[in-house]
């Protein structure tokens, strides 16, 4: 059974770090979706607002260039162009020569676990689970045979490269943490006092700030989750890779989109690694790893590199450390919002506790790197009083009124935001997809009475469109959905009243 156990007076770290709340007037918090397939927060310590915007042009700017080299997805990328030749030294950028070099060594390092080739072995997966099947031995044979040979040989004098395979070759895994680093780089060099930059829950933390980073529990990976760990972040980078919010359905059963392209089977034990280090390609690329390498082989690893501390969670449940990992743990973390308190439910007839209600929403793709919206999501009693708000994403705090049917409901039940907003580390997702539970408690974490309740989902950009979903549910225990069509901000969105593993 799912566990959705949100304590009273917590909307999650997993949420909230990824809102756009400041703790302090001189830390402002930037969202984009669609950024190197994913979604962005940049948060900057800066002496004014203009001084911070600066920052967020320049970080921008960066990952936008190094994209347009990098991308494996924009067919007129440098790496792309590169992969439609064929036996030819073609002179290279130093980032792109970079990587390449960068993909040898820990392909080395990683003994094969870790390989750009291992497209191949994903392909024949996809194409596999497109026609409901599993792939055949055969097929995965011929794809491990196709991993293994060299793909190309790096010049260093002349600075070519020459791709030497006919073999699929995605620059993934750590590339996103090359790429990011390099965007906190350009940050700070615009005079900010600290910059995080998180793509899709790989981050890297610079300058004064030492960052809270909520670590997504696998095993419930809603927004507004609790987190397994909170860690405190100074001068380091954190990457995750799981398999728990991508991968390939055949048969009823999910395998992992992270695969071994030694064997050419999906990772299977190891369902969600964390690591942490000074370096973020380091992270980003153990991080990818550790979930298909044995535990043992990434702790010898892990040992190695100095600074490298890891988190793996095995799909038993089992959670094993490294030795120092404990270290970077936050000894007190900071509460990321609070409500006032609701009186509990009165004596009647209660919640069912093996009930849960999910919200699903998808954004509306945008071209480019596009900011995130402001969104509330909140349940009203018969009475229209806010029993717990779920989820609450804005920019500045100055516009909140802009959700203007939320704040409606803060004059009975103020909100405020708490000091301490965290940034958040998971398996990446795609842009703008995401979901929302509540388990039946009000805001003092306790069950509501069995009934009707109305759901609201409100999405709003600063002083442009507006759109408000909301449905009345019985919430009696009996499963119900409601489904909404798309809107200029919503590509989609659905309320399911649903039993725990029921989605």
């Amino acid at each position: 059974m799912r566990s959705i156990a949100a304590a009273a007076l917590f909307l999650s770290l997993a949420f909230t770090g990824s809102s756009t709340i400041a703790r302090r007037d001189s830390l402002y918090r930037f969202n984009y979706e669609n950024v190197l397939g994913t979604s962005l927060e940049l948060t900057f310590s800066a002496m004014s607002e203009a001084q911070a915007q600066k920052a967020e042009a320049a970080a921008l700017g960066e990952i936008d260039r190094e994209s347009k080299i990098l991308s494996s997805w924009d067919s007129d990328s440098e790496f792309s162009r590169w992969a439609r030749t064929m036996g030819e030294p073609v002179r290279v950028s130093p980032e792109l020569f970079e990587v390449l070099g960068l993909y040898d060594k820990w392909r080395t390092r990683t003994r094969g676990a870790l390989d750009a080739s291992a497209e191949a072995v994903i392909r024949v997966w996809k194409n596999a689970a497109a026609q409901k099947r599993m792939p055949t031995r055969e097929e995965l044979d011929a794809a491990v045979a196709e991993t293994q040979q060299v793909h190309w040989y790096l010049a260093a004098n002349a600075g070519t490269a020459t791709h030497l395979s006919n073999t699929p070759l995605v620059l993934a895994s750590f590339t996103k943490s090359y790429i990011l680093s390099h965007a906190a780089d350009a940050a700070m060099k615009t005079g900010v006092d600290a910059a995080v930059v998180n793509i899709g829950g790989d981050l890297t933390v610079r300058g004064t700030l030492t960052e809270p980073v909520a670590i997504a529990d696998p095993r419930a990976d809603a927004e507004n989750e609790p987190p397994m760990v909170t860690l405190a972040i100074h001068n380091r980078a954190v990457a995750t890779s799981g398999d728990y919010r991508r991968g390939f359905d055949i048969g009823g059963k999910h395998y992992s989109h992270i695969v071994d392209p030694r064997t050419g089977i999906p990772a299977d034990d190891v369902i969600s690694s964390t690591v942490s280090a000074p370096n973020a390609v380091d992270a980003g690329a153990l991080a990818t790893a550790f979930s298909v390498m044995k535990p043992e082989e990434s702790e010898s690893l892990a040992k190695s590199i100095p600074g490298v501390e890891y988190l793996l969670v095995k799909k038993n449940g089992e959670r094993v450390t490294s030795s120092g990992w404990n270290l970077l743990a936050a000894a007190n973390p900071a509460q990321r919002l609070q409500f006032a308190l609701l009186p509990a439910a009165t004596a009647g007839d209660a919640w069912d506790p093996s009930m849960a209600l999910t919200i699903h929403v998808e954004l509306a793709r945008s071209f480019g790197f596009a900011k995130r919206p402001y969104l509330a999501a909140w349940v009203e009693d018969a009475n229209r009083a806010n029993v717990r708000t779920l989820a609450l994403w804005y920019g500045k705090p100055r516009y909140l009124d802009e959700l203007r049917a939320w704040s409606r409901t803060q004059h009975s039940s103020p909100f405020q935001a708490a000091s301490g907003a965290s940034s958040v580390s998971g398996a990446t997702r795609g842009p703008g997809n995401y979901t929302i539970d509540w388990d039946g408690k009000d805001s003092a974490g306790k069950f509501v009475k069995a009934g009707k309740y109305t759901v609201y989902l409100e999405v709003v950009r600063e002083h442009g469109t507006y759109q408000l979903m909301k449905k009345e549910m019985n919430f009696d225990g009996t499963p119900s959905q409601a489904q909404f069509s798309s809107n200029t901000e919503v590509a989609g969105a659905s309320f399911d009243y649903h039993k725990f593993g029921g989605r």
